[in-house]
């Protein structure tokens, strides 16, 4: 079709996942809570081009970005492509949960609420898809407490069957941990480094640009201001490889230091043993660099909080529900697994299994709105269907038939075999595959033959690491 796609997302984690730049970065609004009068003058070159060539715009976790934002999101495309019309007549493709955990209201920043309202959205008057296909879990016990607290509807059964997992025997492996406050955190990761034998090496950060930028972009960045690890620590990657060795999220094990520059070896769980140097983290206000951090790209994983948890998937983890004090926090903790049988609690409060009246406004809202699209957009369905049959009749007139037999033959056995890519599909398959599951598993697990999930790991991961 020849569209210039722009893709983005409202964090850096979910952005490294897509490939993309934040929403932030991509329009140059940068960390400012309103525009400048003079911020077209001052946008370059090439941040103007790049607008003014989009076609599709997609923000990905778009429930974690301010209203405001994303007014202001709105009147740089509208400025920047001479064009009053919403997002300067980009088409935009807005993605989220509204359950998770709402916009973050710091200190004198501004504050401000979900983007459904803000300006923009009300002029904009989006088209809802609502989907409702999981993939994250293939447990039907688990869906059904997930799809309880989306309704606001936990039932006697569901609490019991979360109560009886605080009671379950833990296996032997470490398990990283969820907790609800970063006190807990930095407690139980310093007991448990502390419990370890052997030296303990220090990392410390370093830093360029005014303390409040540096402050501002330390809140973003997982890594610690000092690291502190041992040979035998768990420890989680909190950035991507540049050789996709490993990606934001891998867990693994301190084996080794490099001996001249003791940087950390680590053992991830794909098997892939790297030595950790630094990397650097950057906070920019559209073209202008104003903060910094270079450290090595780890952190102690034997805990992690629920909110710095968004965005993961874990296998097996245990949380800590006793302490949660905000709606939507025990969604999104009991969200990362996925397993109930997976899952280890050591308890929950009554606000772990409540979600916020806004979430459930909105998500009424989104649903009932989805089902007047569907109506609405019925006959061009219709349309399609009917082209569509046009086209395989075609193909069994000009021969192509002996290859829809054979995909179909396939598909007995690999149900989704030549099927494009879904996105959550691959994210399945990377975080997977980097937990150690083998690619025999994966073939069973995603439907597809095994040379098909070997070549698609070696498009993510390099030839070198997918033999």
């Amino acid at each position: 079709m020849g569209k210039k796609v722009s893709v983005t997302a409202t964090t850096g984690l979910a952005a490294t996942h897509l490939g993309g730049n934040t929403i932030h970065s991509w329009s140059g609004i940068g960390v400012a809570d309103e525009l400048a009068t003079n911020f077209a003058e001052r946008m370059s070159k090439t941040r103007r081009e790049v607008i003014q060539k989009t076609n599709v715009l997609i923000i990905d976790e778009i429930s974690m970005l301010h209203g405001f934002r994303l007014d202001m999101i709105d009147e740089v495309c509208r400025v920047v492509r001479e064009t009053d019309a919403p997002f300067g007549g980009i088409q935009v493709v807005l993605a989220g949960d509204f359950f998770q955990l709402p916009p973050i209201n710091r200190g004198s920043s501004r504050a401000g609420g979900f983007v459904v309202t803000s300006r923009v959205w009300q002029e904009l008057q989006p088209v809802i898809l609502y989907l409702e296909r999981q993939y994250r879990q293939d447990d039907e016990k688990l869906l059904d407490i997930l799809s309880a607290l989306r309704a606001n509807d936990v039932r006697r059964h569901h609490a019991e069957a979360l109560l009886a997992r605080t009671e379950a025997e833990l296996p032997d492996e470490d398990l990283t941990e969820l907790h609800t406050v970063n006190i807990d955190v930095d407690m139980i990761n310093a007991e448990r480094l502390a419990a370890l034998d052997g030296e303990e090496r220090e990392y410390a950060q370093t830093s360029t640009g005014s303390k409040m930028y540096v402050e501002s972009l330390q809140r973003s960045v997982l890594a610690p201001s000092v690291l502190k690890v041992k040979i035998g620590a768990l420890v989680m990657a909190v950035k991507n490889s540049p050789t996709r060795a490993y990606a934001n999220g891998s867990i693994g094990q301190v084996v080794d230091f490099e001996p001249l520059t003791e940087y950390p070896v680590v053992q991830f769980r794909n098997g892939s043993e790297v030595t950790m140097v630094p990397d650097a983290w950057e906070l920019r206000d559209g073209e202008t660099k104003r903060a910094s951090i270079s450290q090595i790209p780890l952190r102690l994983a034997w805990a992690i909080t629920v909110h710095k948890s968004q965005g993961m998937t874990l296998d097996a983890a245990r949380i800590d529900l006793r302490k949660a004090f905000v709606e939507g926090m025990g969604y999104v903790a009991l969200s990362r697994v996925r397993s109930l049988e997976t899952m280890y609690l050591y308890g929950i409060n009554r606000t772990a299994l409540q979600v916020s009246p806004d979430a459930l406004a909105i998500d009424e809202m989104l649903r009932r709105r989805s089902a007047e699209a569907v109506t609405g957009y019925e006959p061009l369905r219709a349309t399609m269907r009917e082209q569509a049959e046009k086209a395989a009749q075609t193909a069994v007139k000009t021969g192509a038939s002996g290859w829809k037999e054979k995909v179909a033959k396939m598909r007995e056995t690999y149900p989704n075999a030549y099927k494009p890519w879904q996105v959550d599909d691959d994210a399945r398959l990377k975080q997977d595959f980097l937990n150690g599951v083998s690619i025999e598993k994966l073939s069973d697990t995603l439907g597809r033959h095994q040379g098909s999930i070997r070549m698609r790991l070696q498009k993510h991961f390099g030839e070198d690491v997918v033999a």
